[in-house]
């Protein structure tokens, strides 16, 4: 997306729940292409907002601020499907205010037409390595200009009632440990401590990127083809291949508050009954000639899925363990293997030890070539449909450029008219559904 009016801007956003907390390990099963994942948990660095406060709200407007790696607009993707596919009754707008090349100082300057004439309610505010010139400005004046700047989004948001929440940058491909206390980290933290000091929230995106990067260095460490090891960066160690746009995004959404917990069900198979159930409601729990158990639920909100080879992403960035966890739990289940059907598709087989403990079901799949359960085909679906609005948005920049084009007011009519039908495709397919659940003994 891109600069734009309100309207432009639009985008659909999903309703959150008080989020229980369940307690089983996660597991995504994977056939060939997804391996099963169990993913412990992540140190973050983020500031601090109660882990079932989700920031973004109904009715909220959304701006990213920031500078070219926030103009590429990947990261927003990510915080804009997250929410819709979590929160599907939820309204809200994304604009994505990134500029190439941007500073702190920049962002203060265009505030008023980028921000606030989008109609904003929420702001994330990433900046600082353009600030000191990818590190040849290094020095006081730099730094001074950067948290002058940053000093004065806040006030100006605060004086607008426009929730800002100041960001660290993005990592760069320097070594995580010699750069954890280098000018820009502590450069960024004062410009965080500024909006805390305000009341206002702080991100540490860096923080959180870099814990993603000691995954990636101790994976690297065993891959003895050059050309097959992993990195978050583009060839200047700077901008952010797609790896690292998610890992951004996650960073923000963790700071954001996103909750653990998409929902969870526990079904006692011997007396096929619900024993716990949150975000969702599990009905019409059976026994059957041809099953163990079987049951229909409904899920309040999904999973953030990412497509094909997706999951792959999971190996260095914990979102199945927080971000994702759509739980279930069946109980005294004779010992052997299952395998499981919801909504007609295969999420693989998986032992009665497993079950009882707790399955993380939110990529799991039968075929590594397939979306798993319906909720991780309706995820698919929806990032088709935010990248086609995200090119269309795009269109907008180059508006910008080449004003006075013929037909130029019908144009904006159009597109305007494209833009809210895709939001309306958006919200019609991350509505909540009903599926079956069929889990069988494999003889």
């Amino acid at each position: 997306m891109c600069l734009s009016d309100r309207s432009t801007g639009n985008f659909p956003v999903l309703p959150p729940s008080k989020r229980a907390r369940a307690g089983s390990p996660c597991y995504v099963a994977m056939n060939h292409l997804r391996s099963s994942v169990f993913i412990c948990g992540f140190l973050l660095f983020c500031s601090a907002i109660h882990a079932d406060d989700f920031a973004i709200h109904d009715g909220d407007t959304v701006v990213f601020l920031g500078d070219s790696i926030t103009a590429e607009g990947t990261y927003g993707k990510v915080i804009e499907n997250y929410t819709l596919l979590r929160y599907p009754n939820r309204k809200v707008h994304f604009v994505n205010a990134g500029h190439g090349g941007d500073t702190a100082q920049g962002g203060l300057e265009r505030l008023q037409r980028h921000v606030f004439d989008q109609g904003a309610t929420l702001v994330t505010v990433a900046y600082g390595i353009n600030d000191i010139g990818w590190g040849g400005k290094a020095d006081d004046e730099h730094r001074q200009k950067y948290l002058d700047g940053v000093r004065g989004i806040v006030k100006a948001c605060k004086e607008h009632h426009v929730r800002v929440f100041i960001c660290s940058p993005a990592a760069t491909a320097a070594d995580p440990d010699k750069s954890a206390d280098d000018f820009l980290t502590k450069m960024t933290r004062e410009g965080m401590e500024i909006a805390k000091s305000e009341g206002e929230g702080a991100i540490d995106i860096l923080g959180s990127m870099r814990e993603v990067q000691r995954r990636i260095r101790d994976a690297n460490a065993h891959e003895t083809e050059e050309k097959k090891k992993e990195t978050l960066h583009a060839g200047d160690g700077i901008h952010l291949n797609e790896l690292g746009e998610i890992a951004m995004g996650f960073a923000i959404l963790k700071g954001l508050g996103a909750p653990r917990d998409v929902s969870s069900a526990t079904i006692d198979a011997a007396n096929a009954k619900v024993v716990t159930s949150a975000e969702c409601s599990v009905t019409d729990v059976k026994k059957s000639r041809d099953a163990a158990i079987e049951f229909d639920r409904l899920d309040e909100g999904a999973p953030l899925n990412f497509g094909l080879f997706g999951a792959f992403k999971f190996r260095f960035i914990p979102i199945p363990d927080q971000l994702n966890r759509l739980m279930l739990t069946v109980k005294n289940l004779e010992p052997g293997k299952y395998a499981i059907e919801a909504g007609g598709r295969g999420l693989g087989t998986f032992d009665a030890r497993q079950l009882s403990d707790g399955i993380n079901i939110s990529s799991a799949t039968a075929d590594g070539w397939q979306p798993g359960g319906p909720w991780e085909a309706q995820a698919w679906q929806v990032n088709h449909l935010t990248e086609s609005r995200y090119q269309l948005m795009m269109t907008y920049r180059e508006r910008e450029i080449t004003k006075g084009l013929p037909l130029e007011n019908e144009i904006d009519a159009e597109r305007n008219r494209i833009n809210a039908s895709i939001q309306d495709l958006q919200r019609k397919t991350v509505q909540p559904v009903k599926n079956h659940f069929v889990i069988k003994k494999v003889k």
